[in-house]
């Protein structure tokens, strides 16, 4: 006899059955391509990755930028004409040449200090030479050597304050030292203004024949007011005259009041 219990050993799947299919994928677990979906989505910002986004968004930004501003500067020097080219290269030359001879002029400064037998007394004669540079960009302390005398005769009266200040710009781009128009001292601070029938120059009033009394090389101050499209060529559409003189001593002696600040110390010690 046959007990009521059912004691017939248990069926394995066939090999090939859609129940063992199903077995044996549960058995291994989740694949590979399951568990990156699951590690990738949703996506989970830490706070080190957010800021490494915002750092690298910023770099993109400013690289973005600097590219446009780039490509602006080549198209305006692409437009220009060839005069305004001609006119940028000078200009830098002589600007790379004046920061070349500041430059030596600094070595040698520095040789003079480390060979000096007494250096305390050579960094004496180097502050006292400073200090007459100084006076003399200020307007301080009068000066004289090269430099070139522009006359600017205006019949018509044409001429206004900002003819003077072009020239004056012209002039100190071209490597002038000390300037003096008419009876003023022009500094980095001087203003020009119209007054009436003449120009009023920080505060002074001054009429035609302008005289500009300028400290420089002559050869790189002259050629400067005489670009094409220059200050010269734009007073004589004004119906001015200029003339222009070089000489080996110009003596600019108009002096300004030293000014001492009411509240700025220096902070050397």
């Amino acid at each position: 006899m046959r007990s009521s219990e059912d004691t017939s050993p248990t069926r394995e799947p066939r090999e090939g059955a859609p129940g063992a299919e199903a077995s044996v994928a549960a058995d291994r677990g989740p694949t590979g391509r399951e568990r990156l979906v699951k590690a990738l989505w949703p996506p989970r910002l830490t706070r080190a990755q957010l800021v490494v986004a915002l750092l690298l968004f910023g770099l993109g930004f400013g690289l973005a930028v600097q590219v446009a501003s780039h490509s602006t500067g080549d198209d305006a020097l692409r437009g220009a004409r060839q005069e305004d080219l001609v006119r940028i290269l000078d200009e830098l030359d002589d600007r790379t040449e004046r920061l070349e001879e500041e430059k030596r002029g600094l070595e040698r400064q520095r040789e003079e200090l480390e060979n000096s037998s007494d250096q305390a007394e050579e960094a004496r004669k180097q502050t006292e030479e400073r200090e007459r540079r100084l006076g003399i960009l200020a307007g301080t302390v009068a000066a004289w050597g090269p430099g070139i005398t522009v006359t600017i005769a205006d019949a018509e009266g044409a001429v206004e304050a900002d003819d003077l200040l072009n020239a004056v710009q012209e002039l100190r781009a071209a490597g002038a030292e000390a300037i003096q128009v008419n009876d003023v001292r022009v500094v980095a601070g001087t203003w020009f203004a119209n007054s009436g029938d003449g120009v009023n120059v920080d505060g002074s009033r001054i009429a035609a024949p302008y005289r500009f009394q300028v400290i420089g090389e002559p050869q790189d101050l002259e050629p400067a007011l005489n670009i094409p499209g220059g200050v010269v060529q734009a007073l004589e559409k004004e119906q001015a005259t200029v003339e222009i003189e070089r000489s080996d001593k110009i003596v600019v002696d108009a002096l300004r009041p030293e000014e001492r600040a009411d509240y700025a110390r220096s902070s050397s010690r």
